[in-house]
């Protein structure tokens, strides 16, 4: 009893297992039996608390297994398999948690994370609501931090340029090997890679060999594109050696993208280069043999350049400049073909009569739309037939001017109406017309404005007026107008004047018959003020 009661009060699970074997030593029948039972039990209900205790901080495994040596005779062993029961529960529950918590980090769901860590606040365990709360804790706050410079990095990714791609770079690195987005980190730091070679190769196919092997220099080891750049270099100067265009050019560019070997990242690319060079290099002599054959400036080598031009295809590297040629040559055809027959034409309008120029735009005409010297000929036929149109339509223009200054003018303008409308002076002969009709308007405007003022009241000189103010400004009987209406606005002044001596009321009435911007308007306007004021007066 003494040795047990020493080792049970070291409160270790092995000591309180060796006092309860001490006691279970002694006979049932033992005068300290009932004793014995009671201090097992309390030692038993130790062992338990030590249980729950490493429980509580975290070691499940450690507080299974001491549970399951408490001795089969005691109260306390009879719980046991209930209080492991709902350890594991407490325990399944809480890793389930943080496993949520933790896909919520990887999707980058930090709210979601916190959400999911708050929890492990109610679960009946120091350990997960202390510890394991605190660890979940940090590494939200750690996450958070890493997603915030993801979205940075993204967003200098979208704006573009290498400094911008650089600095996404330089935080992407910065994510810890540990932190839920690392792998999204080493993407991103893989995508900028990749966007660094892409604008390398933008300023590549603008020719800028140089600016686009700067940009390779500056992408970072951790791209991990070592040899993806390395085959970009060759590639680039094997291009930048097609670009002179020659032959050798040509060839030197094939030599160095031949250079890459099966496996290699850009191999395909390589081979597409060289089959795409092979075929230029085959192109560029056909080109150059159409060009020696046109040279000779013959209609038969000319004929023989198109076909060789021809004989490039369509998606051939070098099919626009074999198409231009083709066009080119084309026009020296044509051009000689053409020229013989403008010059005849030329040489039958040389005679100058109507005849002669109506040969000329039949000759010219021959020459159809698409052909090199189409537009010169139409240039021609355009000045033949305005001098057609002189020699025979100018002696009816002339007629109806000669029937305009004799005072004809309806004999004029049906003269002038007898120009075709496609004459060079045709739209000149309509001005004449114009003119002409407008003053004949005002010659019947201004007699019609003397026939009503023939009936001298002041009704028919207003009426006058109104009918000469229809006289055009720009015509030349306009003066004339001018001064027949300041006439007969006089003439209504003095009638109202006269009238006034016995109606002064018909006498305001009248005056106020003269038009504004007559002679005797403002004059008719003070005297009608008078009359007014005498008809006032008491």
């Amino acid at each position: 009893m003494h040795c047990a009661q020493l080792a049970a009060n070291k409160q270790t699970v092995n000591d309180l297992l060796e006092a309860i074997r001490l006691v279970n030593s002694l006979p049932a029948d033992h005068p300290l039996h009932d004793e014995v039972s009671r201090l097992v039990e309390r030692w038993a209900e130790d062992i338990l608390g030590l249980s729950d205790a490493a429980f509580n901080a975290g070691k499940l495994k450690e507080a299974i297994d001491t549970a399951r040596k408490i001795p089969r005779n005691t109260s306390a062993h009879a719980n046991i398999e209930a209080r492991i029961a709902e350890w594991e529960g407490i325990w399944s529950e809480a890793e389930a948690i943080y496993r949520r918590a933790e896909d919520a980090l990887r999707k980058q769901n930090w709210r979601k994370a916190s959400s999911e860590a708050a929890r492990l606040l109610s679960i009946a365990n120091n350990f997960w609501q202390t510890t394991k709360y605190q660890e979940l804790s940090d590494l939200i706050v750690v996450t958070r931090q890493d997603i915030s410079k993801l979205a940075k990095a993204k967003d200098l990714i979208d704006q573009g340029g290498v400094a911008n791609l650089l600095e996404a770079v330089k935080l992407v690195s910065s994510i810890n090997d540990k932190s839920y987005v690392y792998q999204d980190a080493q993407e991103t730091i893989a995508e900028v890679g990749q966007e660094m070679l892409d604008l390398a190769q933008a300023t590549l196919d603008k020719k800028d060999l140089q600016g686009a092997l700067n940009i390779i220099s500056k992408i970072p080891p951790n791209t991990k594109l070592q040899r993806e750049i390395e085959d970009f270099d060759v590639i680039a100067r094997a291009q930048s050696k097609a670009w002179g265009g020659t032959a050798a050019d040509i060839e030197a560019a094939i030599g160095q993208a031949q250079s890459l070997q099966l496996g290699r990242p850009y191999y395909e690319k390589a081979q597409k280069l060289i089959a795409r060079w092979q075929l230029e290099k085959t192109d560029l002599a056909q080109i150059e043999r159409a060009r020696e054959l046109a040279q000779s400036g013959k209609a038969n080598d000319l004929q023989a350049a198109i076909a060789q031009a021809s004989l490039v295809p369509d998606d051939n590297p070098r099919a626009q400049e074999a198409k231009q040629l083709v066009t080119q040559v084309s026009s020296q055809m044509e051009e000689l073909q053409d020229r013989p027959v403008l010059d005849q034409a030329v040489q039958f309008a040389s005679a100058g009569d109507v005849a002669s120029l109506q040969t000329a735009i039949g000759e010219a005409g021959r020459i159809t739309s698409g052909r090199s010297l189409y537009g010169e000929a139409q240039e021609r036929i355009g000045q033949w037939r305005s001098q057609l149109a002189r020699l025979q339509d100018q002696p009816i223009l002339d007629q109806a001017d000669s029937l305009a200054d004799a005072g004809d003018l309806p004999g004029a303008i049906r003269a002038a109406q007898g120009v075709s409308s496609g004459s060079s002076l045709y739209d000149n002969a309509q001005a004449k017309v114009q003119s002409w009709q407008n003053r004949q308007q005002a010659e019947q405007n201004l007699q019609a404005a003397r026939d009503a003022a023939n009936g001298g009241t002041p009704d028919a000189l207003s009426q006058a007026i109104r009918l000469a103010e229809g006289v055009p400004s720009a015509s030349s009987l306009r003066s004339e107008a001018n001064q027949a209406i300041g006439q007969w606005s006089q003439q209504i002044l003095q009638a109202a004047v006269s009238q006034a001596e016995i109606d002064i009321a018909g006498a305001i009435a009248t005056a106020e018959k003269i038009p504004p911007r007559t002679e005797a308007y403002a004059a008719a306007q003070l005297q009608i003020q008078a009359w007014k004021k005498a008809i006032l007066r008491p």
